[in-house]
C-alpha cells in the first residue's frame, strides 16, 4: 500500500502574508504639468492658475495622481498644492512624484494602519511574487513593523523561502 502524501507546507505554522491582498485598487494617473508651463520650462503664475480653474477635474473621479513635471522647470511648491486642492474633491490620493512613489506613499499608510496582533510569535514568509506593482519599500516597511513581534520572518514561497529574521531565544 502507498503512503500518503503530505503537504508539509500547508500543514505548518507558517503564516504567509500577501501585500497584494492589500492593493488598494483604482486607477493611477501620472499628471505631467510641463505642458501648463511657458515653453514646458517657465511658470507663469496668472496662465498657470487660468489653465487649473479651466481644467476638467471630475475626470480623476476615484484615481490615484501622482503630480510630476517632465522638464527641468523649477516648480513652485505652491503649484503643486494648487493642482492638490482642486484633485482633492475627485482623487482618491495626490502625490508628487513618480507612479512608484505613489505605490510607496499608499502602502506606507495601509501598513502603518495594519493589526498584527494576530502574527505575534508566529513564524511568518512575506510573500514576494506579486502580480500588481507592489514598491520595494512596502516590502522593507512591513519587515520593520513584523520583526518586534514575530518568530521568525522569511521572504518568498514556503517551498523556497529566504530567512530574513529568527528571534533570539536569550
Amino acid at each position: 500500500m502507498a503512503e500518503e502524501i503530505l503537504n508539509r507546507v500547508a500543514n505548518s505554522k507558517l503564516v504567509t502574508f500577501d501585500l497584494e491582498e492589500l492593493y488598494p485598487e483604482g486607477k493611477r494617473i501620472s499628471f505631467d504639468i510641463s505642458p501648463w508651463l511657458l515653453e514646458g520650462i517657465v511658470l507663469k503664475e496668472q496662465d498657470f492658475r487660468k489653465t487649473a480653474k479651466n481644467h476638467d477635474w471630475s475626470s480623476y473621479q476615484d484615481t490615484y495622481v501622482s503630480l510630476y513635471c517632465s522638464t527641468d522647470a523649477i516648480v513652485p511648491g505652491w503649484a503643486y498644492m494648487l493642482l492638490t486642492m482642486y484633485l482633492a474633491p475627485f482623487a482618491k490620493k495626490v502625490t508628487v512624484g513618480t507612479l512608484e512613489e505613489l505605490e510607496t506613499v499608499l502602502f506606507s499608510e495601509i501598513i502603518e494602519t495594519i493589526d498584527l496582533d494576530s502574527f505575534k510569535d508566529k513564524s511568518i514568509i512575506i510573500k514576494g511574487c506579486a502580480h500588481k506593482p507592489i514598491p520595494q519599500n512596502a516590502f522593507v516597511l512591513l519587515a520593520t513593523k513584523l520583526q518586534p513581534i514575530a518568530k521568525s520572518i522569511m521572504y518568498g514561497e514556503a517551498c523556497s523561502s529566504v530567512p530574513l529574521y529568527k528571534k533570539s531565544n536569550v
